[in-house]
């Protein structure tokens, strides 16, 4: 390595010192040595030692992402794959790398949760989807780790990445009243995730606006996977509602397969609209009507904001200011609800 960086420096006509400050990025060399330094790098095959870098930066260019789901649910769920691609091309554009943790259990999570928090080696860290009790969250607060979550969060010190799930379920509920439907049912998920409360909410709200029914019996909770939405859409059947608002996309595949398998027609005798436009809205048939989400651009911006936090930390020497970013949905319209 010592002959190496030398030979650079040799070739750029500087100090063996200067080369290392291009290296690590120092903000003392001026913006001509610097590209002179670096041409020389190129032209000398040099490439800096990662380890001692980390050591003279304090920093590893390692990000990590926690998904706090089973490994069969993160590879059949579109979402997850799609916000992965949006973080990993983020993060080779910035020169990072992303490692990915799964937890499927809670006494492997405690575990993981250990892990991660005092490993050492991630400049921080990304929650994707954690649950409102997740322990999670507290312990990168303990530990001072810089972390941005992915959905809103209430705790107001939390940086997060976010779409406008209330308006996007207000904007599926509307259209359906737009229809002409009174019985609106709808497929939530889990009551512990703060986007399947918001998406519940702007349901309600509608329906309260409106002065619809919304009783418990035309709510059932699923879990964000097309075999929970068909046991939810299993058990809304029994009081006859004319449509169905599902919170994910997943979801309400799996209610089209229970409606069909009951024999009744999508969308004569029931009409349905999805959330995500993940690809198997087009592939369902009829096509699924649903709620547009940015997934890739949401781990895109995980990373960016990530990179902001962990920066803005070094830089004061503590947590940069909370940041938020809520993205806006947009309502797609196509033939599972009866208009196009």
């Amino acid at each position: 390595m010592s002959r190496t960086l030398d030979e650079v420096a040799k070739s750029a006509g500087v100090s063996r010192s200067t080369v290392s400050r291009v290296i690590n990025d120092h903000p003392s060399v001026s913006d001509e040595t610097r590209a002179k330094v670096q041409a020389a790098i190129e032209q000398c095959g040099y490439r800096p030692n990662a380890v001692a870098r980390s050591l003279a930066t304090n920093r590893t260019n390692i990000l990590g992402m926690v998904v706090p789901e089973s490994v069969t649910k993160l590879f059949t769920d579109p979402y997850f794959p799609l916000m992965l691609r949006g973080a990993t091309e983020a993060c080779n554009r910035r020169g990072y790398h992303l490692i990915l943790s799964l937890f499927t259990a809670s006494v492997e999570s405690s575990i993981m949760h250990d892990r991660i928090a005092r490993s050492g080696y991630l400049d921080g860290l990304i929650a994707a989807n954690a649950s409102l009790d997740d322990k999670l969250i507290p312990g990168l607060f303990a530990e001072g780790i810089p972390f941005v979550n992915i959905g809103r969060h209430p705790d107001d010190r939390v940086n997060y990445v976010d779409v406008d799930n209330r308006g996007g379920a207000r904007m599926a509920t509307e259209h359906l009243v737009r229809l002409g439907h009174k019985r609106i049912a709808m497929i939530g998920g889990p009551a512990d995730m703060t986007p399947a409360q918001d998406r519940l909410d702007g349901y309600l709200e509608v329906m309260s606006t409106h002065r619809l029914p919304a009783s418990k019996g035309l709510i059932a909770e699923g879990d964000f996977t097309e075999a929970g939405g068909r046991a939810a859409m299993l058990e809304l059947l029994a009081e006859n509602p004319t449509a169905v608002f599902a919170a994910s996309d997943s979801m309400a595949v799996g209610a089209v397969k229970a409606i069909r398998a009951q024999g009744l027609r999508i969308p004569d005798d029931v009409a349905i609209v999805g959330f995500d436009d993940i690809p198997s809205a087009r592939t369902v048939d009829p096509e699924l009507t649903t709620i547009r989400q940015p997934i890739e651009r949401i781990g895109q911006l995980a990373v960016e904001m990530l990179i902001n936090v962990i920066d803005g930390k070094a830089a004061e020497g503590n947590m940069a200011a909370t940041q938020r970013f809520v993205l806006p949905t947009e309502l797609i319209v196509r033939g599972s609800c009866g208009s196009s």
